[in-house]
């Protein structure tokens, strides 16, 4: 510990003494400058006025040393400029020579002022970048942590899950009716708290690295349809009815996208889901599909209490709570992973009220051509053959 101790002490020691040797230059640098002008102002007839020039010392003061040297240096050009009005003895002073140096003086001394504010404000801008850095490190560092935590509780949940499975599929002996409603809540309850690790993992994976994305031709109807059949059971143990609408023509039609199915499936239910969760029984979720000049478009509305204008523009926000009922339901993580995913795909994601209650979540996409029509010729070719 003790040689620990004087290896630190001989750094402080060396890395002091460096400091020293460069105020030392600096000053020498100073008092340098100050002497030529000294020399020129007094050297010539009061007439010439050489005193401006003290400019240069005072600014290279005000740049690297203290703040009490750039008021004395600044005091020392004011003094020596005026001083020189009279020496060398000069008997016939004119007025219009003593004017011009104390125009000079007050110059030097507005150098040395504004010198000094630019000073303050280039610390400040230092200081203000250094806690810019700091927090993004600590921002880098909880991020870190958190990915790491989540990654790590997935092991005792997922073995948890196998138990729980295990006790259900009476691998360790019969389960009485009521014992099997428990274990069938703690599985839920786990397989909530998986998906929300999972989530997480996908967040701060996708901030650090992007979204991998597999594309291929999607058809935005069918993976709708086939999202809300998934989500059939949630919508009727709500009380909660689905519906389709295929837009003006109400006809259903592929909407065809260039995507990866099963991110787009996500932001699919995750916009279902919000919609379930926030109806009140017996009211209606719709999907609205069409297309839209180059995009095709997705809308999901329900009824429910609606959104708070003035949070509209941060729902989309990574952990972002609203202050209404509506929003606290929620992580803030499902809403921030959809809009990852959409904006990864060149698409748009927005949310808006309904007249005269309810919310409406969207999203549209850039059209993609059928799979059966080539890319490398340009006549299309015949699904059937």
């Amino acid at each position: 510990m003790s040689l620990v101790y004087l290896t630190l002490q001989l750094d402080c020691v060396l890395q002091n003494n460096q400091l020293s040797k460069r105020l030392f230059s600096w000053r020498w640098v100073e008092v340098s400058s100050f002497l030529c002008v000294i020399a020129l102002e007094f050297s010539t007839p009061s007439e010439f006025i050489f005193g401006y020039l003290y400019t240069a010392p005072i600014l290279l003061v005000s740049a690297r040393l203290q703040r009490n040297e750039t008021i004395q240096a600044t005091a020392v050009a004011i003094i020596l400029t005026l001083v020189n009005a009279w020496s060398p003895s000069d008997n016939d002073t004119k007025l219009a020579t003593i004017a011009n140096r104390l125009i000079a003086a007050m110059a030097l001394l507005v150098t040395g002022f504004l010198s000094e504010r630019n000073r303050y404000y280039q610390e400040a801008i230092a200081q203000q970048q250094a806690q810019i850095v700091a927090s993004e490190k600590l921002m880098r560092l909880r991020e870190d942590f958190t990915s790491t935590l989540t990654h790590d509780l997935k092991t005792p949940i997922l073995g948890a899950i196998e138990t729980l499975k295990a006790f259900r599929e009476k691998q360790f002996g019969s389960v009485s009716i009521a014992q099997n409603q428990v274990l069938e809540t703690l599985a839920r309850s786990h397989q909530t708290s998986l998906q929300l690790l999972d989530t997480l993992l996908d967040v701060y994976r996708n901030d650090a690295e992007g979204l991998p994305l597999h594309l291929k031709t999607v058809d935005l109807t069918s993976l709708a349809e086939e999202t809300a059949n998934s989500l059939l059971t949630l919508a009727t143990n709500r009380r909660v009815y689905l519906s389709f609408n295929y837009g003006d023509a109400d006809v259903r039609q592929a909407l065809w996208v260039k995507g990866d199915p099963l991110q787009l499936q996500r932001v699919l239910t995750n916009l279902l889901i919000n919609a379930i969760n926030h109806s009140r029984r017996g009211d209606r979720v719709e999907i609205v599909l069409g297309s839209q000049a180059s995009y095709q478009v997705v809308k999901i509305l329900d009824r429910g209490s609606g959104l708070q204008p003035d949070e509209i523009p941060f729902l989309f926000e990574r952990f972002y709570q609203g202050q209404s009922d509506r929003q606290a339901k929620g992580t803030g993580l499902g809403l921030y992973l959809s809009r990852q995913i959409i904006v990864a795909h060149g698409g748009t994601i927005w949310a808006e009220n309904r007249s005269p209650t309810g919310a409406l979540f969207g999203f549209k996409l850039p059209i993609a051509s059928p799979p059966w029509v080539s890319h490398d010729h340009n006549s299309p070719k015949n699904p059937a053959g």
